[in-house]
């Protein structure tokens, strides 16, 4: 069967869900049978969001190949288990550089460059090139219709209906409905304009998709069908859910994949939602529940821990257990007030971060767990200073400190690493600390050999693991003899061991820090073994 291609456009505002809407529609798609793949368009100048701030742009999201992507790839993943790749996200500023760089090639034979028709040409090769042999891929095209940065992705998506033909292009359109509480109602004009909006540009949604408080009744559907000029079968209701696991049983409950596959002429298949059921289930009817706390300096905004929110709900769903997640500001953090701002917690967690900003609170979060036997998890960031706060207070290195923070530090136990074997390329690969921000980093997913009779090994159950990079400091080798004659134990190591990437301490209940950042990996079907495991030690905690 050729591949069909199905566009994701929102509108109104942003922020509606379209990710998590495209996720769930694949989901429902691959539970009837399909083969499916999955494309983000962002029309940002940023090449992509490795520098942007999250306060900006949330979670910056990580791929096995080294992509930094928007955080809806992480939903891509979660929803459809499927890995993602440079091909599975484009921005505006990729798209143009690729442009640019053909330009000065000479590729164009000294032709005029222009939006239409060398842009939008390069939008519609990154979007058929995300296709292989898969029956539906879902493209979703990023900012609201109206934006000016996003003019040139509708319009290439407008080509594509008549390139592929009408029988295999399909676009829904996601809006807001608003409900005014004074009133008591819900309002269609916004919908309306931004459906008026989309058409003036040449594209007709076949399907609307309404983001609603309440759900919308016949009446209120059938009026938005006849002033969008779609079917009145073709409009649905995207109610808000408990939880984002609910959604793709919330469409299917809709009819959103049956109305898809009449379009698109797919073949008759009826959905096999047992997992979506059981995963449901379990979350709606958890056997206790446990309270972690966050401990980082964006705390104000959820969306830069997305996958790490996730895959504590996941350690959750493992363990039968509802997970508290108490997010608490590292600046405000001393040695002074820690046992009181944590007091009551049964896991703390410390994430990955840049900056000093908010590192001595971390640093007294994880001296309190280490003391007061709380399970502990450090990802990236959160291991380094795991390994700083134990030569400092166990080995008696009072000054000791990372090369991020200070770099005449006498004892960096973590350093800028210059010169390191990379075993996906299998060359020696150099860094600079005062290259480029961009090009910097190890990036993506790397070996790593797991060390018998440690708790990692009990969580892994395996001695080789690929776990995916974002960090540019590594742990100084020249400490590991005097910190494991002190107890710490080095529990994973890359495959020539000039690379720490898992510490643990015998003793305590749960200490665990990781160079990697396992929440990338978790998923609600498959949760993470480290946030299995994590949630596991944090639960029998609560109940000793």
């Amino acid at each position: 069967m050729k591949t069909k291609f199905l566009f994701v456009t929102g509108g109104v505002l942003s922020s509606l869900g379209k990710g998590l809407a495209a996720a769930s529609i694949g989901a429902l798609l691959q539970a009837r049978g399909l083969r499916v793949t999955i494309q983000k368009l962002d029309p940002y100048i940023n090449v992509d969001p490795g520098t942007m701030n999250p306060f900006q742009h949330g979670e910056v999201y990580v791929t096995d190949d080294g992509a930094e992507t928007d955080l809806d790839l992480g939903h891509y993943e979660r929803y459809l288990s499927l890995p993602m790749s440079q091909n599975n996200n484009f921005t505006s500023g990729r798209i143009y550089n690729t442009v640019i760089q053909k330009e000065r090639r000479g590729d164009y034979l000294g032709g005029t460059v222009q939006v239409i028709p060398h842009i939008t040409d390069e939008i519609k090769r990154s979007i058929l090139g995300v296709a292989k042999d898969e029956d539906v891929a879902l493209i979703e095209i990023g900012g609201t219709v109206g934006d000016i940065e996003g003019q040139p992705f509708l319009e290439a998506i407008r080509q594509l209906r008549s390139d592929l033909g009408k029988d295999n292009v399909l676009y829904i359109h996601l809006t807001l409905i608003p409900y005014i509480r004074v009133a008591g109602e819900l309002k269609t004009k916004p919908t309306q304009h931004s459906v008026k909006e989309l058409r003036s540009i040449g594209i007709q949604p076949d399907i609307i998709i309404c983001r609603s408080e309440i759900d919308l009744d016949q009446s209120l559907k059938h009026k938005i069908a006849q002033f969008c000029n779609v079917d009145p079968d073709a409009v649905f209701t995207a109610v808000d859910v408990n939880n984002i696991y609910q959604l793709p049983l919330k469409l299917y409950a809709e009819g959103v994949d049956q109305k898809i596959a009449i379009l698109l002429r797919l073949p008759a298949k009826n959905a096999e939602l047992a997992a979506w059921k059981d995963l449901t289930h379990k979350l709606a009817n958890p056997q206790g529940e446990v309270s972690i706390g966050i401990v980082g300096k964006y705390v104000d905004l959820k969306e830069a821990y997305k996958s790490l929110h996730e895959a504590l709900i996941h350690g959750g769903v493992a363990n039968g257990v509802h997970v508290n997640l108490l997010y608490v500001n590292s600046e405000e953090v001393t040695s002074a007030n820690v046992a009181q701002r944590l007091a009551g917690l049964d896991g703390i967690l410390v994430p990955g971060g840049f900056g000093s900003r908010g590192v001595e609170g971390k640093i007294a979060a994880i001296r309190h767990a280490r003391e007061n036997k709380i399970p502990f998890f450090g990802i990236c960031l959160g291991m380094q200073l795991a390994c700083i706060e134990f030569a400092r207070n166990v080995l008696g290195l009072t000054e000791a400190n990372s090369e991020e923070f200070n770099r005449l530090s006498p004892d960096p136990v973590i350093y800028l690493m210059r010169e390191w074997y990379d075993f996906r390329t299998k060359k020696i690969e150099k860094r600079d600390m005062d290259s480029e921000m961009g090009g910097t980093m190890r990036l993506g997913a790397y070996p790593c050999v797991v060390q018998p009779d440690t708790k990692a090994m009990e969580a892994y159950g395996k001695a080789q693991i690929d776990e995916r990079h974002r960090h540019r400091y590594e742990f100084n080798k020249a400490y590991h003899a005097r910190m494991a004659e002190k107890g710490m134990v080095f529990s994973g190591l890359s495959p020539d061991e000039s690379l720490v990437e898992i510490v643990e301490l015998p003793g305590h209940p749960w200490f665990l820090g990781c160079q990697f950042h396992p929440e990338f990996k978790s998923s609600p079907m498959k949760p993470h073994p480290l946030f299995r495991e994590f949630i596991r030690a944090a639960k029998t905690q609560r109940e000793s």
